[in-house]
Protein backbone atom coordinates (compact mmCIF):
# COMPACT_ATOMS: atom_id res chain seq x y z
CA UNK A 1 0.00 0.00 0.00
CA UNK A 2 2.07 2.92 -1.21
CA UNK A 3 1.36 6.55 -2.02
CA UNK A 4 -0.17 5.62 -5.40
CA UNK A 5 -3.21 4.24 -3.54
CA UNK A 6 -3.74 7.42 -1.55
CA UNK A 7 -6.88 9.53 -2.02
CA UNK A 8 -8.14 12.69 -0.36
CA UNK A 9 -11.66 11.86 0.78
CA UNK A 10 -14.29 12.98 3.21
CA UNK A 11 -14.33 10.59 6.17
CA UNK A 12 -17.89 9.44 5.48
CA UNK A 13 -17.04 8.74 1.84
CA UNK A 14 -13.96 6.77 2.87
CA UNK A 15 -16.00 4.60 5.21
CA UNK A 16 -18.72 4.09 2.59
CA UNK A 17 -16.13 3.00 0.01
CA UNK A 18 -14.59 0.65 2.57
CA UNK A 19 -17.96 -0.97 3.29
CA UNK A 20 -18.65 -1.27 -0.45
CA UNK A 21 -15.31 -3.04 -0.87
CA UNK A 22 -16.07 -5.35 2.06
CA UNK A 23 -19.33 -6.27 0.33
CA UNK A 24 -21.84 -7.19 3.05
CA UNK A 25 -25.03 -8.86 1.84
CA UNK A 26 -27.46 -6.46 3.52
CA UNK A 27 -27.20 -2.80 4.52
CA UNK A 28 -30.02 -1.00 6.29
CA UNK A 29 -30.00 2.43 7.85
CA UNK A 30 -31.97 5.57 8.57
CA UNK A 31 -30.25 8.93 7.96
CA UNK A 32 -29.27 11.08 10.93
CA UNK A 33 -26.69 13.87 11.08
CA UNK A 34 -23.68 13.47 11.04
CA UNK A 35 -23.94 9.82 9.94
CA UNK A 36 -26.04 10.62 6.86
CA UNK A 37 -23.26 10.92 4.26
CA UNK A 38 -22.13 7.34 4.92
CA UNK A 39 -25.48 5.76 4.08
CA UNK A 40 -26.22 8.29 1.30
CA UNK A 41 -23.03 7.19 -0.45
CA UNK A 42 -23.85 3.51 0.08
CA UNK A 43 -27.35 4.08 -1.36
CA UNK A 44 -25.86 5.86 -4.38
CA UNK A 45 -23.32 3.06 -4.96
CA UNK A 46 -26.26 0.65 -5.03
CA UNK A 47 -28.33 2.87 -7.35
CA UNK A 48 -25.38 3.23 -9.72
CA UNK A 49 -24.87 -0.52 -9.88
CA UNK A 50 -21.59 -0.43 -7.94
CA UNK A 51 -22.85 -2.15 -4.78
CA UNK A 52 -23.61 -5.86 -4.76
CA UNK A 53 -25.53 -5.63 -1.49
CA UNK A 54 -29.22 -5.30 -0.71
CA UNK A 55 -29.83 -1.75 0.52
CA UNK A 56 -32.95 -1.31 2.66
CA UNK A 57 -33.97 2.20 3.63
CA UNK A 58 -35.79 1.77 6.93
CA UNK A 59 -38.47 4.02 8.41
CA UNK A 60 -36.54 4.47 11.67
CA UNK A 61 -33.31 3.51 13.41
CA UNK A 62 -35.19 0.88 15.40
CA UNK A 63 -36.34 -0.68 12.13
CA UNK A 64 -32.85 -0.48 10.59
CA UNK A 65 -31.33 -2.29 13.56
CA UNK A 66 -34.10 -4.89 13.45
CA UNK A 67 -33.53 -5.48 9.73
CA UNK A 68 -29.80 -6.14 10.11
CA UNK A 69 -30.51 -8.34 13.16
CA UNK A 70 -32.85 -10.46 11.07
CA UNK A 71 -30.49 -10.57 8.10
CA UNK A 72 -27.50 -11.51 10.27
CA UNK A 73 -29.56 -14.27 11.86
CA UNK A 74 -29.82 -15.90 8.42
CA UNK A 75 -26.03 -16.19 8.25
CA UNK A 76 -24.85 -13.27 6.08
CA UNK A 77 -22.68 -10.20 6.61
CA UNK A 78 -24.56 -6.98 7.34
CA UNK A 79 -23.89 -3.31 8.11
CA UNK A 80 -25.57 -0.22 9.50
CA UNK A 81 -24.64 3.21 10.85
CA UNK A 82 -26.24 5.64 13.27
CA UNK A 83 -25.60 8.11 16.10
CA UNK A 84 -27.15 10.19 18.88
CA UNK A 85 -30.95 9.92 19.15
CA UNK A 86 -30.77 7.19 16.52
CA UNK A 87 -28.70 4.87 18.69
CA UNK A 88 -31.02 5.57 21.61
CA UNK A 89 -33.98 4.46 19.47
CA UNK A 90 -31.96 1.35 18.54
CA UNK A 91 -31.06 0.57 22.16
CA UNK A 92 -33.41 -2.40 22.64
CA UNK A 93 -32.16 -4.03 19.45
CA UNK A 94 -28.53 -3.20 20.28
CA UNK A 95 -28.85 -5.31 23.43
CA UNK A 96 -30.64 -8.10 21.55
CA UNK A 97 -27.92 -8.28 18.88
CA UNK A 98 -25.23 -8.88 21.51
CA UNK A 99 -27.37 -11.31 23.48
CA UNK A 100 -28.08 -13.32 20.32
CA UNK A 101 -24.32 -13.39 19.54
CA UNK A 102 -24.72 -11.95 16.05
CA UNK A 103 -21.47 -10.74 14.37
CA UNK A 104 -22.88 -7.40 13.20
CA UNK A 105 -20.67 -4.41 12.34
CA UNK A 106 -21.97 -0.88 12.75
CA UNK A 107 -20.63 2.68 12.73
CA UNK A 108 -21.53 5.29 15.32
CA UNK A 109 -20.74 8.83 14.14
CA UNK A 110 -20.62 10.16 17.67
CA UNK A 111 -22.86 13.12 18.41
CA UNK A 112 -24.37 14.84 21.47
CA UNK A 113 -27.80 13.76 22.69
CA UNK A 114 -30.83 15.86 23.61
CA UNK A 115 -32.06 17.85 25.41
CA UNK A 116 -31.16 20.57 24.51
CA UNK A 117 -30.97 19.68 20.82
CA UNK A 118 -27.40 19.61 19.53
CA UNK A 119 -26.06 18.04 16.34
CA UNK A 120 -22.34 18.43 17.08
CA UNK A 121 -19.81 15.98 18.36
CA UNK A 122 -19.22 14.43 21.72
CA UNK A 123 -19.33 10.79 22.85
CA UNK A 124 -22.40 10.76 25.10
CA UNK A 125 -24.40 8.66 22.61
CA UNK A 126 -22.23 5.55 22.72
CA UNK A 127 -21.92 5.81 26.50
CA UNK A 128 -25.69 5.29 26.75
CA UNK A 129 -25.31 1.74 25.37
CA UNK A 130 -21.76 0.88 26.41
CA UNK A 131 -22.90 -2.02 28.60
CA UNK A 132 -24.85 -3.81 25.85
CA UNK A 133 -22.14 -6.40 25.16
CA UNK A 134 -20.60 -5.00 21.95
CA UNK A 135 -16.93 -4.62 21.17
CA UNK A 136 -16.47 -0.84 21.04
CA UNK A 137 -13.60 0.58 18.97
CA UNK A 138 -12.63 4.28 18.70
CA UNK A 139 -10.76 5.84 15.77
CA UNK A 140 -8.33 8.74 16.05
CA UNK A 141 -8.39 9.52 12.32
CA UNK A 142 -10.06 8.36 9.14
CA UNK A 143 -7.30 5.95 8.15
CA UNK A 144 -7.64 4.19 11.47
CA UNK A 145 -11.43 4.11 10.99
CA UNK A 146 -10.98 2.36 7.63
CA UNK A 147 -8.72 -0.26 9.18
CA UNK A 148 -11.03 -0.82 12.14
CA UNK A 149 -14.06 -1.38 9.89
CA UNK A 150 -12.25 -4.08 7.92
CA UNK A 151 -10.84 -5.79 11.00
CA UNK A 152 -14.24 -5.56 12.70
CA UNK A 153 -15.76 -8.22 10.44
CA UNK A 154 -12.97 -10.70 11.17
CA UNK A 155 -13.12 -9.95 14.91
CA UNK A 156 -16.93 -10.19 15.03
CA UNK A 157 -17.00 -13.50 13.18
CA UNK A 158 -14.25 -15.04 15.30
CA UNK A 159 -15.78 -13.96 18.61
CA UNK A 160 -19.49 -14.17 17.64
CA UNK A 161 -19.81 -10.67 19.05
CA UNK A 162 -21.00 -7.45 17.39
CA UNK A 163 -18.52 -4.62 16.82
CA UNK A 164 -19.22 -0.89 16.73
CA UNK A 165 -16.65 1.56 15.35
CA UNK A 166 -16.91 5.04 16.86
CA UNK A 167 -15.84 8.01 14.78
CA UNK A 168 -16.26 11.59 15.96
CA UNK A 169 -19.08 13.27 14.07
CA UNK A 170 -18.11 16.14 11.73
CA UNK A 171 -14.53 16.12 13.07
CA UNK A 172 -13.91 12.90 11.14
CA UNK A 173 -17.08 12.22 9.14
CA UNK A 174 -17.01 15.58 7.34
CA UNK A 175 -13.24 16.16 7.24
CA UNK A 176 -11.14 15.50 4.14
CA UNK A 177 -7.94 13.58 4.83
CA UNK A 178 -5.48 11.57 2.73
CA UNK A 179 -6.42 7.89 3.11
CA UNK A 180 -5.64 4.54 1.57
CA UNK A 181 -8.61 2.22 1.03
CA UNK A 182 -7.64 -1.41 0.39
CA UNK A 183 -9.05 -2.88 -2.81
CA UNK A 184 -12.04 -5.21 -2.66
CA UNK A 185 -10.06 -8.27 -3.75
CA UNK A 186 -7.47 -7.70 -1.01
CA UNK A 187 -10.17 -7.24 1.63
CA UNK A 188 -11.92 -10.42 0.48
CA UNK A 189 -8.63 -12.33 0.70
CA UNK A 190 -8.16 -11.07 4.25
CA UNK A 191 -11.71 -11.68 5.46
CA UNK A 192 -12.39 -14.88 3.54
CA UNK A 193 -15.85 -16.17 2.84
CA UNK A 194 -18.26 -15.89 5.75
CA UNK A 195 -19.40 -19.39 6.69
CA UNK A 196 -21.20 -19.35 10.05
CA UNK A 197 -21.21 -22.56 12.03
CA UNK A 198 -24.24 -24.80 11.86
CA UNK A 199 -26.57 -23.95 14.72
CA UNK A 200 -25.48 -20.30 14.82
CA UNK A 201 -27.98 -19.06 12.23
CA UNK A 202 -31.56 -19.71 11.14
CA UNK A 203 -31.92 -22.55 8.65
CA UNK A 204 -35.22 -24.30 7.87
CA UNK A 205 -33.27 -27.52 7.31
CA UNK A 206 -31.72 -27.31 10.78
CA UNK A 207 -34.18 -25.40 13.04
CA UNK A 208 -32.80 -23.53 16.04
CA UNK A 209 -33.99 -20.84 18.44
CA UNK A 210 -32.19 -17.51 18.76
CA UNK A 211 -32.90 -15.20 21.70
CA UNK A 212 -34.90 -17.82 23.60
CA UNK A 213 -36.82 -17.20 26.83
CA UNK A 214 -34.42 -17.68 29.76
CA UNK A 215 -35.68 -18.39 33.27
CA UNK A 216 -33.72 -17.38 36.40
CA UNK A 217 -32.14 -20.85 36.37
CA UNK A 218 -30.26 -20.04 33.16
CA UNK A 219 -30.16 -16.28 32.54
CA UNK A 220 -27.19 -15.50 34.79
CA UNK A 221 -24.98 -18.16 33.24
CA UNK A 222 -25.83 -16.94 29.74
CA UNK A 223 -24.85 -13.37 30.67
CA UNK A 224 -21.70 -14.63 32.37
CA UNK A 225 -20.71 -16.45 29.19
CA UNK A 226 -21.23 -13.24 27.17
CA UNK A 227 -19.11 -11.32 29.69
CA UNK A 228 -16.31 -13.90 29.64
CA UNK A 229 -16.25 -14.06 25.85
CA UNK A 230 -16.17 -10.26 25.61
CA UNK A 231 -13.18 -10.16 27.98
CA UNK A 232 -11.47 -12.96 26.05
CA UNK A 233 -11.90 -11.07 22.77
CA UNK A 234 -8.90 -8.88 23.69
CA UNK A 235 -6.50 -11.55 22.45
CA UNK A 236 -8.36 -11.83 19.14
CA UNK A 237 -8.45 -8.04 18.70
CA UNK A 238 -4.69 -7.85 19.19
CA UNK A 239 -4.02 -10.81 16.92
CA UNK A 240 -6.15 -9.41 14.11
CA UNK A 241 -4.46 -6.02 14.49
CA UNK A 242 -1.10 -7.70 13.92
CA UNK A 243 -2.38 -9.79 11.01
CA UNK A 244 -4.05 -6.84 9.33
CA UNK A 245 -0.99 -4.60 9.53
CA UNK A 246 1.29 -7.36 8.22
CA UNK A 247 -0.93 -7.77 5.18
CA UNK A 248 -1.84 -4.17 4.37
CA UNK A 249 1.11 -2.27 5.83
CA UNK A 250 -0.77 1.03 6.09
CA UNK A 251 0.71 3.65 8.38
CA UNK A 252 -2.28 5.25 10.08
CA UNK A 253 -0.66 8.40 11.38
CA UNK A 254 2.41 9.21 9.33
CA UNK A 255 2.48 12.85 10.46
CA UNK A 256 3.60 12.02 14.01
CA UNK A 257 6.58 10.07 15.33
CA UNK A 258 6.22 6.35 15.90
CA UNK A 259 4.71 5.31 19.21
CA UNK A 260 6.47 3.19 21.79
CA UNK A 261 3.52 0.81 22.20
CA UNK A 262 0.78 0.04 19.70
CA UNK A 263 -1.71 -2.82 19.47
CA UNK A 264 -5.40 -3.35 18.83
CA UNK A 265 -6.41 -2.18 22.30
CA UNK A 266 -4.23 0.81 23.15
CA UNK A 267 -1.46 3.05 21.87
CA UNK A 268 1.11 4.81 24.06
CA UNK A 269 2.82 7.96 22.84
CA UNK A 270 5.56 9.75 24.76
CA UNK A 271 8.55 9.13 27.01
CA UNK A 272 9.00 5.73 28.64
CA UNK A 273 8.16 6.86 32.17
CA UNK A 274 5.94 9.91 31.93
CA UNK A 275 5.10 11.59 35.22
CA UNK A 276 1.91 13.03 33.73
CA UNK A 277 -0.29 10.67 31.75
CA UNK A 278 -3.19 11.86 29.58
CA UNK A 279 -5.80 9.21 28.69
CA UNK A 280 -8.48 9.73 26.05
CA UNK A 281 -10.31 8.21 23.04
CA UNK A 282 -11.10 9.34 19.51
CA UNK A 283 -10.03 12.33 17.42
CA UNK A 284 -8.99 14.45 20.43
CA UNK A 285 -5.88 12.26 20.61
CA UNK A 286 -4.40 14.17 17.65
CA UNK A 287 -4.66 17.49 19.49
CA UNK A 288 -3.25 15.93 22.65
CA UNK A 289 -0.26 14.49 20.77
CA UNK A 290 0.56 17.87 19.21
CA UNK A 291 0.35 19.54 22.61
CA UNK A 292 2.56 16.92 24.23
CA UNK A 293 5.13 17.32 21.44
CA UNK A 294 5.36 21.04 22.28
CA UNK A 295 5.69 20.39 26.00
CA UNK A 296 8.18 17.55 25.79
CA UNK A 297 10.24 19.63 23.38
CA UNK A 298 10.00 22.62 25.76
CA UNK A 299 8.98 24.84 22.83
CA UNK A 300 5.64 26.15 24.06
CA UNK A 301 4.36 29.01 26.20
CA UNK A 302 3.67 26.40 28.85
CA UNK A 303 7.37 25.78 29.43
CA UNK A 304 7.82 28.42 32.17
CA UNK A 305 4.85 26.92 34.02
CA UNK A 306 6.33 23.43 34.10
CA UNK A 307 8.90 22.59 36.75
CA UNK A 308 12.24 21.63 35.29
CA UNK A 309 11.96 18.12 36.75
CA UNK A 310 8.62 17.66 34.97
CA UNK A 311 9.80 18.59 31.49
CA UNK A 312 9.89 15.93 28.79
CA UNK A 313 7.61 13.87 31.00
CA UNK A 314 4.09 13.92 29.55
CA UNK A 315 2.66 10.83 27.88
CA UNK A 316 -0.52 10.01 25.98
CA UNK A 317 -2.44 6.76 26.36
CA UNK A 318 -4.98 6.27 23.59
CA UNK A 319 -7.81 3.81 24.17
CA UNK A 320 -8.71 2.05 20.92
CA UNK A 321 -10.95 -0.64 22.45
CA UNK A 322 -13.20 0.71 25.19
CA UNK A 323 -15.07 -2.57 25.49
CA UNK A 324 -13.62 -5.00 26.31
CA UNK A 325 -11.89 -2.69 28.75
CA UNK A 326 -8.08 -3.14 28.46
CA UNK A 327 -7.36 -3.29 32.18
CA UNK A 328 -3.97 -5.00 32.10
CA UNK A 329 -2.68 -2.79 29.29
CA UNK A 330 -3.72 0.32 31.22
CA UNK A 331 -2.09 -0.77 34.46
CA UNK A 332 1.32 -0.93 32.78
CA UNK A 333 1.23 2.81 32.13
CA UNK A 334 -0.83 4.13 35.04
CA UNK A 335 1.67 2.57 37.43
CA UNK A 336 4.48 4.67 35.91
CA UNK A 337 2.70 8.01 36.36
CA UNK A 338 2.46 10.49 39.20
CA UNK A 339 -0.67 12.21 37.85
CA UNK A 340 -3.26 10.84 35.43
CA UNK A 341 -5.69 13.14 33.61
CA UNK A 342 -8.59 11.24 32.06
CA UNK A 343 -10.13 13.33 29.28
CA UNK A 344 -13.76 12.46 28.50
CA UNK A 345 -16.01 13.84 25.77
CA UNK A 346 -18.96 12.53 27.76
CA UNK A 347 -20.39 12.87 31.24
CA UNK A 348 -22.03 10.33 33.52
CA UNK A 349 -24.38 12.90 35.02
CA UNK A 350 -24.11 13.08 38.79
CA UNK A 351 -20.83 11.15 38.78
CA UNK A 352 -17.87 11.86 36.46
CA UNK A 353 -16.58 11.05 32.99
CA UNK A 354 -17.38 7.41 32.05
CA UNK A 355 -13.81 6.65 31.02
CA UNK A 356 -12.51 8.28 34.20
CA UNK A 357 -14.84 6.15 36.28
CA UNK A 358 -13.47 3.01 34.61
CA UNK A 359 -9.88 4.17 35.06
CA UNK A 360 -10.42 4.91 38.75
CA UNK A 361 -11.87 1.42 39.19
CA UNK A 362 -8.82 -0.08 37.48
CA UNK A 363 -6.55 1.91 39.80
CA UNK A 364 -7.99 0.03 42.78
CA UNK A 365 -6.68 -3.23 41.38
CA UNK A 366 -4.33 -5.14 43.72
CA UNK A 367 -1.98 -5.54 40.75
CA UNK A 368 -1.37 -1.77 40.74
CA UNK A 369 1.64 -1.14 42.93
CA UNK A 370 2.35 2.09 44.74
CA UNK A 371 4.02 3.29 41.59
CA UNK A 372 7.49 4.42 40.67
CA UNK A 373 6.93 7.70 42.49
CA UNK A 374 6.28 6.15 45.91
CA UNK A 375 2.48 6.43 45.95
CA UNK A 376 -0.56 5.54 43.94
CA UNK A 377 -1.05 7.94 41.03
CA UNK A 378 -3.53 10.77 41.36
CA UNK A 379 -6.33 10.24 38.83
CA UNK A 380 -8.59 13.15 37.89
CA UNK A 381 -11.62 13.40 35.59
CA UNK A 382 -11.76 16.21 33.01
CA UNK A 383 -14.82 16.82 30.81
CA UNK A 384 -14.23 18.55 27.47
CA UNK A 385 -15.89 19.11 24.12
CA UNK A 386 -19.52 18.54 25.07
CA UNK A 387 -21.92 19.55 22.32
CA UNK A 388 -19.08 20.17 19.88
CA UNK A 389 -17.12 22.71 21.96
CA UNK A 390 -13.67 23.15 20.44
CA UNK A 391 -10.83 21.34 22.19
CA UNK A 392 -7.69 23.39 21.68
CA UNK A 393 -4.08 22.89 22.66
CA UNK A 394 -4.60 25.58 25.31
CA UNK A 395 -7.31 23.44 26.90
CA UNK A 396 -4.95 20.44 27.00
CA UNK A 397 -2.24 22.61 28.56
CA UNK A 398 -4.72 23.82 31.17
CA UNK A 399 -5.58 20.21 32.01
CA UNK A 400 -1.89 19.43 32.48
CA UNK A 401 -1.58 22.35 34.89
CA UNK A 402 -4.75 21.42 36.76
CA UNK A 403 -3.92 17.74 37.25
CA UNK A 404 -0.75 18.65 39.17
CA UNK A 405 -2.64 20.72 41.71
CA UNK A 406 -4.11 19.46 44.98
CA UNK A 407 -7.49 17.74 44.84
CA UNK A 408 -9.15 15.49 42.31
CA UNK A 409 -12.57 17.05 41.84
CA UNK A 410 -14.15 16.51 38.41
CA UNK A 411 -13.58 19.55 36.20
CA UNK A 412 -15.32 20.82 33.07
CA UNK A 413 -12.70 22.56 30.91
CA UNK A 414 -14.31 24.68 28.20
CA UNK A 415 -11.74 27.36 27.34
Amino acid sequence: MNGKNKQILEGSRAIAQTIKNIGPAVISAYPITPQTHIVEDLAKFKADGEGGYEFIRAESEFAAASIILGASATGVRVYSATCSQGILLMAEVIYNIAGMRLPIVMTCANRAISAPINIWNDQQDIMAVKEAGWILLFAENNQEAISQHIMAYKIAEKTKLPVMINIDGFILTHTYEPVIIPEAKDIKNYLGKYEPQSGAFLDPADPITLGAFATPAYYMEIREELHNDLKASQDIINKEYENYNKIFKIEENALTPKTSADNGLIEYYGPKKAKILLIAMGSVIGTIKETVDEINGVKSSLAPLVKKSWRESVGVLKIKAYRPFPTEELLKYINQAKCVAVIDKAISLGHMGPLASDIKAVAQSPSLSFGVHGSRPKIQSFIVGLGGRDITKEIIKKIIREVKREGDKIKFIGN
